[in-house]
């Protein structure tokens, strides 16, 4: 990996953030970005590796009080000479970048005589020695959610599209009405075992009607217990002989995190896909035969 050289580097701009962001803001910035651009969440970004280096410089150096101090007077330094340069002519800059170099050529080696650059480099290089504890442990709690966003992948889960229960019961032939169930009074005897997705009564096939519960819990019960009214019972089945679990990879195409941010536009999303589903069922129950 090529070496950074942080004197180069805006590493509050790294982080997203201004010179006067506070200790907290910065880990909470770094959290952000590292579980954006980490590479085992980016295989196919030949820079992943790079960025999240960068941004481990960052949170490394601007977490140490001795560190993030001689930062900032380089940065300051660069800032306030990057404003005298525009203020120069060719000539005046570099009669003054001459100076300067020989001021830092002819500078002693003790720390006392360090230029604000020297002083940077040895910050740099005592975190390099002594190791950063703080960056190890966010690195390790930035592992440790990757792992259970994997692992949340893989746990079965429920979908109620792939579980519908077919209902029956009796109708009378000359019963043109679906004889004693409509989909109030079955709405009435199913809900109490949880909420319901979608529940459509057949137009060609009367005496029938599929339903979707929400959780596994209520569409098993509902298929055991559910008898319906004495004089003309119920019989629940599943359209698929039992029950179907899936992975949270596959769940209609959705992510396992979900952030704050994308909260309001899955919820709408949720409910068209109810809608959509509900009149997807209407539709296979008007082309049963």
């Amino acid at each position: 990996m090529t070496k950074i050289n942080i004197e180069e580097i805006d590493l509050y701009a790294v982080l997203d953030l201004q010179i006067t962001a506070t200790e907290s803001e910065i880990k909470k910035a770094y959290r952000k970005k590292a579980l954006q651009c980490h590479p085992d969440k980016n295989p196919d970004d030949p820079k992943a590796a790079e960025t999240f280096h960068e941004l481990s410089q960052a949170l490394e150096i601007l977490t140490d009080t001795s560190a993030r101090a001689a930062y900032d007077k380089v940065l300051r330094a660069k800032a306030s000479a990057k404003l005298r340069h525009q203020e120069l002519d060719s000539k005046r800059q570099k009669l003054k970048e001459d100076l300067e170099k020989r001021e830092r050529e002819a500078a002693s080696g003790t720390h006392t005589n360090l230029t604000d650059s020297q002083r940077l480099a040895k910050e740099i290089e005592r975190l390099q020695r002594e190791g950063s504890r703080l960056l190890l442990e966010e690195q390790q709690r930035m592992k440790n959610e990757i792992q259970k966003s994997v692992e949340r992948m893989k746990e079965p889960v429920w979908d109620p599209s792939l579980n519908r229960i077919k209902i029956k019961w009796k109708v009378d032939k000359t019963d043109q009405n679906n004889s004693t169930y409509d989909e109030a009074t079955l709405r009435k005897f199913l809900k109490k075992y949880g909420d319901i997705v979608a529940l459509v009564i057949s137009s060609k096939s009367r005496g029938s009607a599929l339903i979707e519960f929400a959780t596994k819990e209520a569409a098993e019960m509902a298929v055991q217990l559910e008898k319906g009214l004495p004089d003309n019972p119920l019989t629940l089945k599943w359209v698929n002989d039992r029950p179907v679990l899936t992975t949270n990879k596959t769940v209609n195409g959705e992510p396992s995190l979900v952030s704050d941010r994308d909260y309001e536009s899955l919820v709408f999303r949720k409910m068209r896909q109810a809608a959509e589903r509900q009149k997807l069922i209407e539709e296979m129950m008007k082309n049963e035969k």
